[in-house]
């Protein structure tokens, strides 16, 4: 493994690169940004970090894990120039954090198991949590509002799990399942089959909520699963236009029943 045997020479030069960007003659672009602007950024950078460990590309993830370190030096500073907090003590914060996280680690707690361990963590985030809150505490505090949807509503049932609010067995989430679905098809018929009514969209929601939350009773990444479902749909979809235009057809121009025989052909394929 080759690198600057002083990392911390690099980090220098990327926190002055930065500055130099937002500075009065620097790049226009970067000194119009804003926290709210860049933060789309921010989480559009962390999921192609996400692809790149998905698809086991070291030369990519190197790439990508850079672009996420400069959004980390982008927000601090945009911080400093607020006089908030500035990359140091980001830093300082996280190392703090890991410190106070791993007693048995860094302290005198001992040794843990990892079921121990993670008991532990749980409560220390806990009772960080209080420490911040302005309001009546609930379980439910600390998660993200900005999480993507699918992944927040597997942590709120998770939260929710901790405290016993949750189905005995899967199958009963599964039938939590089957029950919004049916419900969504109440929903439809009610309005003729038409779009996206008020109602519908309410039940389509419970649905989606309990498919996440029958993933975490049967101890599945909803996220992961269906980035893996997106993924085989793609693959598939691409395969059929490839048949396609193997046979001298126009993917689109084929009536459906045509369309499901070359699905059904690429699934046999697999």
């Amino acid at each position: 493994m080759s690198g600057s045997a002083d990392p911390t020479m690099r980090i220098r030069e990327l926190l002055a690169i930065m500055e130099r960007l937002r500075a009065v003659d620097g790049c226009p672009w970067d000194r119009q940004q804003t926290f709210a602007s860049i933060a789309p950024y921010t989480i559009e950078e962390a999921y192609e970090v996400a692809d790149a460990v998905e698809q086991g590309d070291m030369r990519h993830l190197k790439e990508e894990l850079g672009d996420l370190l400069f959004q980390v030096v982008f927000h601090a500073q945009m911080a400093s120039e607020a006089q908030a907090f500035d990359f140091d003590q980001v830093a300082g914060a996280i190392c703090d954090k890991l410190l106070r996280r791993h007693p048995h680690v860094f302290g005198a707690s001992g040794p843990l198991t990892a079921a121990q361990q993670n008991a532990a963590w749980e409560d220390i985030k806990a009772r960080e949590r209080a420490s911040r809150l302005q309001g009546p505490p609930s379980h439910l505090d600390g998660v993200p509002q900005a999480l993507p949807a699918l992944m927040r509503a597997f942590k709120l049932s998770k939260r929710a799990a901790r405290v016993g609010f949750d189905f005995e067995h899967p199958n009963q989430t599964a039938d939590k399942v089957a029950e919004e679905l049916a419900e969504v098809r109440d929903a439809a018929a009610a309005h003729g089959g038409a779009g996206a009514t008020p109602a519908i969209v309410e039940e389509i929601g419970d649905l989606l909520f309990a498919a996440a939350n029958l993933a975490r009773k049967l101890d599945v990444d909803a996220e992961a699963a269906l980035r893996a479902a997106n993924a085989k749909f793609e693959r598939r979809f691409r395969g059929m236009e490839s048949l396609a235009a193997q046979r001298g057809q126009t993917f689109a121009e084929l009536n459906l029943d045509a369309q499901e025989g070359l699905w059904q052909e690429v699934k046999r394929g697999e």
